[in-house]
């Protein structure tokens, strides 16, 4: 089977320090990929090169287009990379309104993404918007509403209906559950296990929550200063681990 994203050697530098380097690895179609570790690990910074956001300094990120089959999305042009952004992946920020357009209503951040790939009948975008806004549990009367008007659990559940309505097939999530209460978390966690498994999607999720990775990611990978320390099936690496770091990291969350 073809991966869907080949990661090959990644590396960014800062001047003399490392965001992330030589980093590696395969994710097929349907797989949810972990990457953990403490702040500064270089977990975000690795995320955002995969996502075009940042340009690393070595390395490839070949995604398997639907036109044009296995494609290296570093030397894309960026008209290319904007519409593959729009279409085939989706990237959910920790901050809700880093995703958001908060001066436009819920129905219309739901229909801006629908618009971008070429959707123009109002009462379409209408209807699919209000059906998305359903499928992540926000009623159907708020669709006129502005997001500013949410609380953040659901302002978080909005941008993830805007960013799958296109039916992407891979998701980038940047701490998708950060900064929210517990219970909100609990909520946001049982609905994006879900929609990953009801739409079939790849992800990759980037977080300091363990119990996130355990939930939703079939295999963790370990980052601590800029660098993969260990990787492997998710239950394996968190139920054994065997790099000092990853043993550490682990023991901290059992003794909270």
């Amino acid at each position: 089977m073809t991966p869907l994203l080949s990661v090959q050697g990644i590396t960014k530098l800062y001047g003399s320090h490392i965001g992330c380097a030589d980093v590696s690895f395969e994710l097929y179609p349907g797989e949810v990929m972990g990457i953990v570790g403490e702040s500064g690990s270089g977990k975000s910074t690795l995320l955002n090169c995969m996502a075009g956001h940042l340009k690393p300094d070595a390395g490839a990120v070949v995604f398997d287009t639907r036109a044009d089959g296995p494609r290296d999305t570093v030397t894309m042009s960026e008209p290319e990379r904007r519409m593959l952004s729009r279409t085939d992946w989706a990237f959910v920020h920790q901050h809700a309104r880093d995703g958001l357009r908060m001066g436009v209503s819920a129905g219309g951040n739901v229909g801006e993404r629908l618009m971008a790939v070429g959707d123009r009948h109002y009462g379409n975008i209408r209807d699919k918007a209000t059906d998305w806004l359903e499928r992540v549990e926000i009623d159907a009367s708020r669709v006129d509403d502005r997001p500013t008007t949410f609380s953040g659990g659901m302002q978080q559940r909005l941008q993830i209906a805007r960013n799958l309505v296109t039916g992407p097939r891979l998701v980038f999530m940047d701490e998708p559950t950060g900064g929210l209460d517990v219970s909100v978390q609990a909520r946001l966690l049982d609905l994006l296990r879900g929609l990953v498994r009801d739409m079939g999607l790849s992800a990759i999720i980037v977080t300091h929550d363990l119990a996130v990775v355990r939930l939703l990611a079939d295999r963790l990978m370990v980052m601590k200063s800029g660098r993969v320390v260990e990787a492997g099936l998710t239950d394996q690496v968190l139920d054994d681990p065997q790099h000092a770091y990853s043993q550490l990291l682990v023991s901290s969350v059992l003794q909270v």
